[in-house]
């Protein structure tokens, strides 16, 4: 039997690309029996007559998969915030990768609008990146009015599945639009009353960009901690995790427990200030969310 990617699902119909191909594909009833719902970037196993009715007899495992946006086998997340309109936000950032992290999936920064900066402006997002790196992140400043950066965007993309993600008007569009002119994608500007851009992308869809494959998604629908333990968290700040390692106590949340090798960083500025001020913002919200039954 033929095996193929789902490169996009619309309408109870999952599009499937084997050997250069786009199949229409419906799901086998036996996958609502299982309550199975195949998601793009699924792997699976088909059978077709023609392009036009095929149908899905099997997904495969998954790597990791993502239910909002829902999609699976995500390779890196692409974190798009901009320098300006809207201003950079390390909180809502620190908010995205606590997510991306918790999912096992590899995050880029990418910082966009950087042609639109004051030299204020650049001097605050240049220390933020400069932060960022120095956790452990890989940070990309761009442009897609000059294409300053793109050429250092590309060699991500290649052989993996990327989701583009970020807060609506960052320029994720105007992004992809630069790595692939004839997607043609929407863009819209932003809102100066409401500070932020409306939602020009409807559903997920994995696109061709070089030799890699990319989700223009219409963003987290939402960005609460819902299934991440209060011990889950220090996992998701790759500095905190390694400098937990030389705290006191096996299990420490840093907060006010006595020797903790986290919280003498953040004194001594090995840490910054505010990522540890997430870090505790975060902690309380996962300590006050309601149980679920």
């Amino acid at each position: 039997m033929p095996e193929g990617k789902i490169i996009k699902a619309l309408s109870g119909f999952y599009y499937v690309l084997h050997e250069d191909q786009l199949i229409q594909c419906r799901g086998r009833g036996v996958f609502r029996k299982n309550k199975i719902t195949p998601l793009v970037g699924d792997e699976v196993v088909f059978q077709a007559e023609n392009d036009q009715e095929g149908y899905i007899l099997e997904v495969k495992e998954r790597k990791n998969e993502m239910l909002r946006p829902p999609i699976a086998n995500v390779d890196q997340a692409i974190l798009v915030f901009s320098a300006v309109e809207p201003d950079f936000s390390p909180a809502l950032l620190d908010r995205f990768l606590v997510l991306v992290e918790f999912n096992h999936i590899k995050p880029l920064i990418c910082i966009t609008k950087m042609d639109l900066t004051t030299e204020e402006q650049e001097e605050r997002v240049l220390s933020y990146a400069k932060d960022y790196t120095e956790a452990g992140y890989e940070v990309i400043l761009t442009s897609s009015e000059t294409e300053a950066g793109i050429d250092r965007l590309n060699p991500h993309l290649e052989n993996k599945i990327s989701v583009f993600a970020g807060q609506s008007g960052v320029g994720k569009s105007s992004l992809l639009n630069v790595l692939r002119p004839d997607l043609e994608l929407k863009t819209n500007d932003i809102s100066s009353h409401l500070g932020r851009g409306r939602h020009t992308t409807r559903h997920v869809e994995l696109m061709k960009i070089g030799n890699g494959l990319v989700a223009d998604t219409p963003g987290f629908s939402s960005l609460e901690f819902l299934n991440i333990e209060a011990e889950d968290l220090t996992s998701c700040f790759p500095e905190l995790l390694n400098a937990s390692e030389e705290c006191k106590f096996r299990g420490c949340l840093h907060l006010k427990e006595p020797k903790c090798a986290v919280k003498a960083k953040v004194e001594t500025g090995e840490i910054p200030d505010y990522r540890y001020e997430h870090y505790v913002d975060f902690l309380q919200e996962i300590k006050d969310r309601k149980p679920r039954y």
